[in-house]
């Protein structure tokens, strides 16, 4: 087989017109004609203002989609499609990131919210798998040409966001949290299999560091573009100062023969050297910071304890991770919040160690696997693992995520706690929107949530949403379609399709 191909190219600017030449080129030098149901997935997980390098920039989609109608042939939709962060409307979030109007200059675009779309099941069938099959959206398991346009950002659960990752985003929210713990990285790995994109073109210009929904901007000023995720994520690994094969998502990809990771094995090339974006990248902060050391400083003892895994000491999918980001939020939105937030415990995992708490600070434990026995405040304190174990979980059971629910639940249990030392948030994981509204109660912060500029369209994007999903399903329409195969069937791993390839399936549209 021919090498993957990277290239590197010197992007100084926004400026769609000049995206638009650079991936003209790209899909030249690939050789890539797009044709038929053309996707295009960005990185939308959080968007707006408050957020501007949280995202793919409207401009960089629009000069991707127009160099793939540049060198398409027979293209017979033109779609972009996205599952924003869990909890929040993607329609509220393409609107924030300015997407409409770009669909609207491109001409015959679609925008598709994931989480709106039948729901279309994929058997799996390589060994190591942790289910037998996972849901994809509709238009994702109906692509043609399938198109991946991620942000390059660090990332606080699995220490970048390149290509790899951003597959999270082809779920919705209640197939998307099952495994988002110290599992994630096996579950990302999962996800290749699904669907492999034909052209990937990242949105480095304005890359993100230290973190993801608030990430600090890096300028870079480059466009990487190629053709296998693995390759891809390598070199930008390589940009970053990172060995690819110390990000688990990577090295289980590539351990399953979905690409290379050695730069011998890679055809690097562009207008742009290695060397070059390794300069420009120089200082760049990546994500993976445990969550006692990202408090350090400040009024919040965190403490984390590992999940019930055997092989993992600390849960890097799931609920410490989500507490770093909810914290940036936070102080994106109230600019006080390091000051108004009263001396604090939070505690995840199985905690052996001692909590020093003092009369009137709140110790909270957060995540169904935390457990502590022990002394609090000269009591008593018995935290149990209530955790339930993965194998028994399935997606079909999974509820959906909804804000208000989640506002209405934690007000509730704030409110009847109000008087005591020692709480508990049960879930698995705990979402970054619960952690937010529960630092909301403790330092009484500003909610987000209400903010007056951002209240009333996420309000209304919520409102259609949820009605244009209720039209669907009364209108007949299942919102999860079986695949070939029956619910918990047995599936033998040796019969598994070549690395990233899906099982048979019949074409949506037939």
């Amino acid at each position: 087989m021919a090498k993957p191909t990277v290239i590197l190219r010197d992007c100084p600017r926004y400026d769609a017109e000049l995206i638009r030449g650079i991936a003209r080129d790209g899909l030249d030098t690939l050789e890539l004609r797009p044709s038929g149901r053309v996707l295009l997935k960005p990185n939308v997980v959080i968007s707006g203002p408050l957020f501007p390098n949280a995202f793919t920039r409207p401009e960089f989609v629009e000069g991707v989609l127009r160099g793939l109608r540049d060198r398409g042939e027979g293209i017979s939709e033109l779609a972009v499609g996205e599952r924003c962060g869990i909890t929040m409307p993607t329609r509220y979030a393409f609107k924030e990131a300015g997407y409409y109007e770009m669909a609207e200059r491109v001409g015959d675009t679609r925008l598709y919210c994931f989480e709106e779309e039948q729901q279309v099941e994929i058997p799996m069938y390589h060994a190591g798998r942790l289910r037998d099959s996972l849901y994809t959206p509709r238009p994702v398991a109906a692509a043609d040409f399938f198109v991946n346009c991620p942000k390059f950002k660090a990332h606080p659960w699995t220490t970048v966001t390149f290509s790899l990752k951003a597959y999270i985003g082809i779920q919705d929210d209640r197939h998307r949290l099952i495994d988002h713990d110290h599992l994630l990285n096996s579950k990302i790995a999962d996800l290749q299999y699904i669907v492999q994109p034909k052209f990937i073109a990242i949105d480095a210009i304005t890359a993100g560091e230290g973190r993801m929904l608030t990430p600090l901007p890096f300028d870079l000023g480059l466009m990487a573009m190629g053709n296998n995720q693995v390759a891809f994520d390598s070199v930008c690994c390589h940009i970053v100062g990172l060995d690819p094969l110390s990000v688990e998502h990577i090295r289980l990809a590539h351990e399953r023969g979905f690409g290379p990771v050695s730069l011998s094995e890679i055809d690097v090339v562009g207008d742009l050297s290695l060397a070059d974006a390794q300069r420009r990248a120089s200082g760049f902060k990546t994500g993976l910071i445990r969550v006692e050391d990202y408090f350090k400083g400040t009024n919040i003892s965190a403490y984390g304890g590992p999940p019930p895994s055997t092989e993992h000491d600390y849960c890097w999918g799931g609920c410490p991770g989500a507490l770093e980001e909810a914290i940036e939020i936070l102080r994106v939105v109230d600019l006080q919040t390091d000051a108004k937030m009263p001396k604090t415990h939070i505690v995840f995992g199985k905690h052996e160690g001692s909590i020093d708490a003092g009369p009137g600070e709140r110790v909270v434990f957060i995540g169904d696997c935390a457990e502590y026995h022990g002394q609090i405040g000269g009591q008593l304190v018995q935290i149990p693992n209530i955790y339930r174990d993965r194998s028994t979980l399935h997606p079909l059971e999974a509820k959906d995520q909804d804000i208000f629910a989640k506002m209405l639940k934690t007000n509730v249990e704030m409110i009847s706690k109000r008087n005591e030392q020692v709480l508990r948030l049960e879930g698995c994981p705990v979402s970054v929107a619960e952690q937010v509204l529960t630092l909301v109660s403790l330092g009484k912060l500003d909610n987000p949530y209400f903010k007056p500029d951002l209240a009333v369209p996420f309000t209304l994007a919520y409102l259609s949403s949820k009605t244009r999903l209720l039209l669907k399903r009364l209108s007949g329409q299942p919102y999860n379609v079986p695949g070939p195969t029956q619910r918990g069937a047995s599936r033998p791993a040796q019969n598994a399709p070549p690395p990233g390839a899906s099982a048979p399936l019949e074409h949506p549209s037939k």
